[in-house]
């Protein structure tokens, strides 16, 4: 049991990774206030990249317009490549490979530390309220204002590559700014940048190919981009599968990295508009067919899930609220879901990051169960 977790994976571009495993990208609320790099996020990285072959950090905001979360690290300048050269090296020192995840969060950005609130999106369609984020109406992004955004994610991905990570993770997920623009429901634009399928597509293209623009000037063929999805909307005239098919195929034939599908559980989530019960990841499995390494995350919180889901056709295996409380997997420990905060220190949890998942967990967002 568990044989399968524990192989080896080599990527496309022959970059080896010692097991199957990844550390999802999972916010920490725990940058500096100056959303540099602190160093609780550096000890809590480098803990859980010991047994992980890959280690993706939480999202990062390549404008400063695009920040999602409190105390969310920044890397629209310069100025941030010292603490990100900190945290690659933990990262790397615990033996994973080390994935900066870069994002704009859209219409789901934090106004309150915008300036001027200044909220933008592909269109003015009014965004819900989640657990993290207001119900706004963003504005929408004019064309030179998109054409920054992408220069935004070109200059980021320049500063991942300076401070030493093997590679970068777009965020095409969750409802942020690239889901924006390819939703036909948030994206209401009559320009190039909407309409039609492949109007939708073309920010996300244009995404990818500035991202690889850049590595092919700073780095070489070993740096890894991968890209983050959500397949479906819940909206009636939101994202389907039929749009995320194409998106798929489109990465595929630019050869990304790896395609990381998001899900709230990776064994058993299937659309919710079809009269189809077969898994995203069995479907998606046989439509990628080992073209680029395929990982997904959602529930995988036992090291028998994680094989389940492997032998159901992923590469890769995101693991993240599993490792929030248990920084080594192959630990003799059992694999628990429990934390308390009098042992923050012995798992390497920031304290913030321990707040907002127990504030959060009660609005049933996180799975853990708390001891005091």
């Amino acid at each position: 049991m568990n044989n399968k977790v524990q192989e080896q994976l080599t990527l496309n571009n022959d970059v080896v990774l010692r097991n199957r495993i990844v550390m999802s990208p999972m916010t920490t609320w725990s940058a500096n206030n100056d959303q540099t790099v602190s160093n609780a996020e550096v000890n809590y990285y480098g803990a859980r990249a010991k047994s992980v072959g890959m280690v993706i950090t939480g999202s990062s905001h390549v404008q400063e317009n695009g920040v999602g979360f409190a105390n969310e690290l920044g890397t629209y300048d310069d100025r941030f490549i010292p603490g990100l050269t900190k945290l690659a090296g933990a990262i790397k020192t615990g033996g994973a490979k080390a994935i900066l995840q870069l994002n704009h969060a859209g219409d789901k950005a934090l106004p309150q530390f915008i300036n001027n609130g200044d909220v933008v999106s592909s269109s003015a369609v009014p965004a819900l309220e989640t657990p993290f984020a207001p119900a706004q109406t963003p504005r929408d992004l004019q064309e030179n204002e998109i054409l920054q955004v992408i220069q935004a994610f070109g200059a980021a991905t320049k500063r991942a590559i300076q401070a030493g990570f093997d590679g970068i993770e777009i965020h095409g997920a969750h409802g942020f700014l690239i889901q924006n623009f390819l939703s036909p429901h948030y994206n209401q634009r009559t320009d190039q940048w909407g309409g039609s399928l492949d109007n939708r597509l073309r920010f996300a293209m244009a995404v990818v190919d500035e991202t690889k623009s850049t590595v092919a000037k700073y780095a070489d063929e070993k740096f890894i981009i991968g890209y983050r999805i959500t397949l479906e909307e819940p909206e009636s005239d939101g994202l389907r599968f039929r749009d995320t098919e194409e998106l798929l195929e489109r990465l595929i034939d630019k050869n990304i990295g790896y395609l990381h599908l998001s899900l709230g559980d990776a064994l058993t989530n299937h659309s919710r508009v079809n009269d189809d019960n077969e898994p995203y990841i069995e479907k998606i499995a046989k439509l990628v067919n080992q073209r680029v390494p395929l990982m997904a995350a959602g529930s995988l919180n036992s090291l028998d899930r994680m094989d389940a889901a492997l032998n159901s056709g992923l590469d890769l295996v995101a693991v993240g609220q599993t490792l929030v409380a248990n920084p080594d997997l192959f630990s003799d420990e059992p694999v628990s879901l429990t934390l308390s905060e009098n042992e923050l220190t012995s798992i390497n949890l920031p304290k913030t990051m321990f707040d907002a998942v127990k504030q959060l967990g009660k609005q049933g967002v996180f799975n853990f169960k708390f001891t005091d």
